[in-house]
C-alpha cells in the first residue's frame, strides 16, 4: 500500500497589519496506523488521532484490531504504521522498523499462565494461547517447549474457555491479568516474573513499527517525534483519553482501566533507551538459541 495525498489541502492563514493573507497550502500525507483496542494503545494514540498535539503535514487513519490480527497483517505489509507483537516483529525485522516510542516494556507486566487449578501435568494439557506470533506465546515456548498441546484463540475467549473447562489452561494478557481470579482461576506461572528473573531486563511485549518502504520510512524521524508527543501529551492529561479508550476498552471499570495502562504506559513507552533495547536483543538471542527464530 502507498502513501497517499488527500485531495483536500491544509490552508495556513497569515495577517499583515489590515488584512488576512493566505499562505500557500500544504498536501497533507495520510499513512495509515493500525493498532490494538486495549487501553494502553488507545492511551497512547489518542492525542495524534484527535488533533491534540501538532502532527505537522501528516495525517493517520487509525485501524484497529486485536493484536494477532495486526501481527498477520504485518506478514501482508497491510499497514504503514503498527502495533506489533515484539516475537512478530523479530520475524519481520527485513521488512519492518522498531520505532523508538510507543512500545510496551516493563516490569511486573508480563503473561500468567492460568488455570482453574495448578494439579495438572502441562506437557499433556491443553492450553489456549492469544496468538501464535504473540509475545506471550514465545515466552511460554522458552520457559517450557515440552507444552505442546496449545489451541489459538482470541486474548478474550481464554478465561471463558478455561472457566468451562473446555481448555486446562490459558495463557492471559492485557486486562485478564487483573480479572481472572473472577472465573475461578489460579495462576500457575508468572512469565514475566519468571523473564525478569532470568534477565534482569524489563518485558518486552509489544511495539511500534513501521514499513521499510519508501517514501514511508523516510518520515521515520517526524512519526517518532509525533509518537513522542503524543505518549508525553497523555501522561501529562490522563483525563483527556478516557472517553475514546472507553469506547474500545473490553472491561470498562475505570479501576481496571488505569491499572492497565499505568501497567503498560511508562518511561520506556516514551523511549526504549539502552535497557529497553538490550530487552529487545536479549529476547531475540534466546530465541534463536532456543531454534524457535
Amino acid at each position: 500500500m502507498s502513501i497517499t495525498q488527500r485531495l483536500g489541502k491544509k490552508t495556513i492563514y497569515g495577517w499583515t497589519r489590515d488584512k488576512e493573507v493566505r499562505v500557500t497550502p500544504i498536501l497533507m500525507i495520510t499513512l495509515d496506523l493500525a493498532f490494538s483496542t486495549c487501553p494502553n494503545d488507545t492511551f497512547i494514540f489518542h492525542a495524534m488521532l484527535h488533533h491534540c498535539i501538532d502532527t505537522g503535514d501528516l495525517d493517520f487513519i487509525p485501524h484497529m484490531h486485536d493484536v494477532e490480527t495486526l501481527n498477520k497483517k504485518a506478514f501482508f505489509k497491510t499497514f504503514h504504521i503498527s502495533k506489533l507483537s515484539f516475537f512478530a516483529y523479530l520475524k519481520l525485522k527485513q521488512t519492518y522498523k522498531i520505532l523508538d516510542s510507543g512500545s510496551a516494556l516493563g516490569y511486573g507486566c508480563g503473561p500468567l499462565l492460568v488455570g482453574r487449578s495448578s494439579d495438572f501435568s502441562l506437557p499433556e494439557a491443553k492450553v489456549a494461547v492469544p496468538g501464535e506470533y504473540t509475545t506471550a506465546y514465545l515466552l511460554l515456548k522458552l520457559w517450557n517447549p515440552k507444552i505442546r498441546n496449545v489451541e489459538i484463540t482470541r486474548f478474550d475467549n481464554i478465561l471463558e474457555g478455561v472457566k468451562i473447562g473446555r481448555y486446562d489452561a490459558g495463557l492471559i494478557i492485557h486486562e485478564g491479568r487483573f480479572i481472572y481470579p473472577e472465573y475461578g482461576c489460579v495462576e500457575i506461572i508468572d512469565l514475566g516474573k519468571w523473564w525478569e528473573d532470568e534477565t534482569g531486563l524489563p518485558i518486552p511485549l509489544g511495539c511500534i513499527a513501521m514499513k521499510k518502504d519508501r517514501p514511508a520510512i523516510d518520515l521515520k524521524d517526524d512519526i517518532e517525534s509525533i509518537l513522542r508527543n503524543s505518549v508525553q501529551y497523555a501522561l501529562q492529561n490522563k483525563n483527556a483519553s478516557r472517553d475514546f479508550v472507553k469506547l474500545h476498552a473490553q472491561e470498562l471499570d475505570d479501576p481496571v482501566i488505569d491499572g492497565h495502562i499505568d501497567l503498560y504506559v511508562n518511561n520506556f513507552t516514551l523511549s526504549l533507551g539502552d535497557k529497553g533495547k538490550k530487552a529487545i536483543q536479549t529476547l531475540e538471542e534466546m530465541a534463536r538459541w532456543k531454534k524457535i527464530l
